[in-house]
Parts: C-alpha cells; structure tokens; sequence
C-alpha cells in the first residue's frame, strides 16, 4: 500500500513519539520548523509541542494519541518526527492502524522512530519513509540541510523517474556543536561509500535503526524478514561491544540466512572500544562464513546529510559499483 504524490500545499503534522525536543532546545525545533515553512510547507505542531514529561515528551497515551489526532486530522498529508528518542515502541499497541489502512499518509522519521514505520508497515503495508526529523535534520544549517531537503522533497513529490539511481552527497559531517549555541555550519567531510563484499542483489528493502529494533523484535510489530530481502541498518552514538551484541542478534535469529545483502549506514560518532575496528569490520566476524554483498557508509543514518529511504520498496544493490537503486515508485 502507497500513500499518493504530493504536489503544493503539503502540510506536515509533527509528532513527538519519544523525546520532548520542542521544549528541550527550542531554538533548534523552531529552526527547523522555519526552514520547512520556507520552503512552502505548512507546519501543524501536535498537542505535545513544547511539552515535557521528564526523559519524554508525555506519557505512552498521551504520545499515541498525538499521533492518532494528526492521522485523523485532513488537512495533514504527511507525519513527520520531531525527532527519536528511546521509547516509541511503547506506543506501538495504541497506534490506530485500521484507520491508515483507509487513510494512508506519509510517515516519516528515523533512529527511534524506526518503531512506529516498521510497525506501520507490518499492520498496514503501507510503505514507510526513513528520513529526516524536524529538529534534527532541519533544524541543521546550510549546506547540510539543503541536501537533506532536497531528497526528502523530491521523493515526496515524486519528481524523480524510476528505476532511481541515489546519488552519493559529495561531503559529509558528524561534528558535534551544541544544538542550544550552534551558529555556523559543520565541518566537511570528503565522502565515500564502502563495498564490503561484492555483489548484485536486488530485493524488498527492510531495516532501520538497529538499537530500535532490538525493542520489538520477534513481535508483531516488526515486519518478517524474508527470504532475498536487501537489510538497511544503521546505529549512532554505540561501541564495538553493544555493536557486535546487536549484529550477534541477527545472526542467531537466522536474518543473515536469508537476506540478500545488506546496507550499512554511516555509523555517527562510533566508539571502537580501542579496537582500531570499524562497523563492518565487526559485521564480518559476526558473519563468519556467510558471503552476501554488503554496502557500508550509505548516507540514511544519523549524520548529515541524510537520503530519505522508503521501508518496503524493491531496490537494487550493486556493492561493487556503490550503486543503490529505488526500484519503483513508493507513491501512487
């Protein structure tokens, strides 16, 4: 199931599943907010904007029905995260997704929110986006967040023709300045895209934030990996020892068995524990005698900039070439 193209006067409705981030750094919430608007968005703030409840923005009711009120609401088009958090799977039995079922809409976040568009997407089918976040993602500076906006806005409006060849951003950052003080724009990296292991696989793309998903694997909530599926993953802020926990997870749930082959995004701000070892090097080991093409360094992470990737779609993977390709269309 598709939620249809979008043309002008597209408005976003912005929900705060985990992180009350609107109260936490204002400064930041509302530069994004601004930047969208700029952009001719129109913005609708949910009933927990600049609300609080300690380490999230209200409580498991209060969050669901946030949610549920902008999927009601019929002036909203799209459902956009204000940012993630920790705690969106706790909202996941409250979602209503007969509703979208009828209603289909535009979902889309990423890190924590990886929950609530996986979750949608095994209840309802509805293809998912795992893309930017208001605040974290534009409420960024220029240049970063101009490229950011511009493949979250092509592919909203469906402005590219498929098979969709994504283009690999040219420089990249995962600088950290303090959102509440930040006044310049981050520092550029020169970028690449990693094979792993060669290969062409080509497959129904699956995946998210691998952390998040830890909370609700092997539950209702998390669509079935099946076999010849191409697995997005990605994580930031984590150490080699939580990690190699997380990629020993898939391996003995048997997901390594039936995949095709797997992107790996960028991982931000990665502590190797003294290891000298990267991401995919510790993927490798876990793996151990299974060869399928892998893709590492991909830009659907949490550094800047980030492409805005549908759950569920066919893509196409040539690891060798560094080549991901959107196989179809994920709007009708």
């Amino acid at each position: 199931m598709k939620a249809r193209k979008l043309k002008d006067d597209i408005t976003i409705g912005v929900f705060s599943s985990s992180s009350p981030i609107s109260a936490t750094v204002p400064v930041r919430y509302e530069r994004g907010v601004k930047y969208l608007e700029s952009k001719g968005y129109k913005i609708i703030n949910g009933q927990l904007y600049r609300k609080k409840d300690n380490y999230r923005s209200g409580t498991i009711q209060e969050r669901a029905q946030e949610f549920n009120q902008l999927l009601y609401n019929e002036d909203v088009q799209i459902l956009m995260a204000s940012i993630g958090g920790n705690n969106t799977n706790s909202i996941l039995p409250y979602i209503d997704y007969e509703y979208l079922k009828k209603h289909p809409k535009i979902i889309i976040g990423y890190s924590d929110v990886a929950a609530l568009l996986l979750a949608i997407y095994a209840k309802t089918g509805l293809i998912t986006f795992y893309g930017p976040a208001v605040a974290s993602s534009f409420g960024e500076l220029p240049p970063f967040v101009d490229w950011t906006f511009d493949s979250f806005n092509s592919m909203i409006k469906g402005t590219i023709s498929f098979p969709y060849c994504y283009e690999k951003p040219e420089v990249w950052t995962e600088e950290f300045i303090n959102w509440a003080e930040q006044d310049r724009s981050k520092e550029q990296l020169g970028n690449d895209w990693i094979c792993v292991n060669p290969g062409i696989c080509q497959g129904r793309m699956i995946g998210g934030n691998l952390n998040t998903m830890e909370g609700f694997f092997g539950t209702e909530y998390m669509p079935e990996i099946k076999k010849g599926d191409i697995l997005f993953i990605e994580d930031s802020l984590k150490d080699a020892c939580t990690i190699e926990r997380s990629f020993s997870l898939l391996k003995l749930a048997g997901v390594f068995e039936k995949v095709s082959g797997i992107i790996l995004g960028k991982h931000e701000k990665f502590d190797d524990n003294g290891t000298g070892k990267c991401p995919y090097e510790i993927l490798l080991e876990v793996l151990g005698d299974t060869k399928i093409p892998i893709l590492a360094d991909f830009d659907c992470c949490h550094t800047h900039p980030m492409l805005t990737m549908p759950i569920g779609c066919e893509v196409m993977m040539d690891a060798a070439n560094k080549k991901v390709v959107l196989m179809e269309s994920p709007l009708n």
